[in-house]
């Protein structure tokens, strides 16, 4: 039986991949022209959610929402969530669909082939072992919200080395940008995922997941004194989910 496991886990680990680049490479002419300029960036995004659909449903996965408040059409947005999986990615693409957002990620996914070559081009990288690149996040993430975009973030940095971690602490980053611009934090939470695809590559299996998009949270009027206070509001929204979800599903 362990056999056929592993033999199920591998297959299944390269048949992401085969969904990850095929796509890409079938829409790679349309990919590249909407990459052209940064007036193009929605069109780009349209294509992005395709892709982001394809993966999802190519892999069995499915997902239950629900919803305590519906954005506002064409309204910039911080969009923060749990991160636990690759997934997470193409979950966020799928469920934002009328605020074209740019991510800001890890600068090293850009050695990804193929992938990595439009991760660069539209995505706000980050080093973060360098001051000066967090700095340039500011700029780049200013100039994309003055274009009408919304911002993503996932705001612990990245996944928890620690496997018994729930939910790690947060960065700063999502919250200072969120209150130097005065846009709404959109909180998410991301329950299961670690569970259907995590990044122990034997593990993980076809199923439902469950997701929550909390109330925003204001931040018109709120100062950098405010940060730490909107910071922890966001994750404890966030995190007494999670422990909701986890409470339920135990009880299952």
């Amino acid at each position: 039986m362990k056999i056929v496991k592993i033999l199920f886990w591998t297959l299944w680990r390269i048949w992401f991949y085969v969904l990850v680049t095929v796509p890409i490479i079938l829409l790679f002419p349309f990919l590249f022209l909407s990459i052209l300029s940064e007036k193009t960036y929605p069109q780009f995004f349209i294509l992005a959610r395709i892709w982001a659909k394809i993966i999802f449903y190519g892999m069995g996965f499915r997902y239950t929402l629900e919803k305590e408040a519906e954005l506002e059409k064409g309204k910039s947005y911080m969009l923060v969530a749990n991160h636990t999986s690759m997934i997470d990615i193409m979950l966020m693409l799928m469920l934002v669909k009328d605020n074209p957002f740019v991510f800001v990620g890890k600068k090293e996914l850009v050695k990804i082939p193929i992938f990595g070559f439009f991760y660069k081009r539209t995505c706000i990288l980050v080093d973060r072992s360098s001051s000066k690149s967090r700095f340039e996040v500011f700029k780049r993430a200013q100039k994309r919200l003055e274009q009408g975009l919304s911002i993503c973030i996932f705001p612990e940095g990245g996944v928890p080395d620690n496997e018994d971690v729930l939910l790690d602490e947060f960065k700063d980053g999502a919250f200072r940008l969120a209150i130097e611009h005065q846009i709404p934090i959109v909180p998410m939470t991301f329950g299961d995922v670690k569970e259907r695809f995590s990044f122990t590559f034997f593990s993980g299996s076809p199923g439902r997941m469950r997701i929550k998009i909390h109330q925003p949270v204001v931040t018109a009027g709120k100062t950098m004194d405010d940060r730490k206070e909107v910071k922890e509001k966001v994750r404890e929204t966030i995190l007494s989910e999670l422990l909701e979800m986890y409470k339920n599903k135990k009880a299952l």
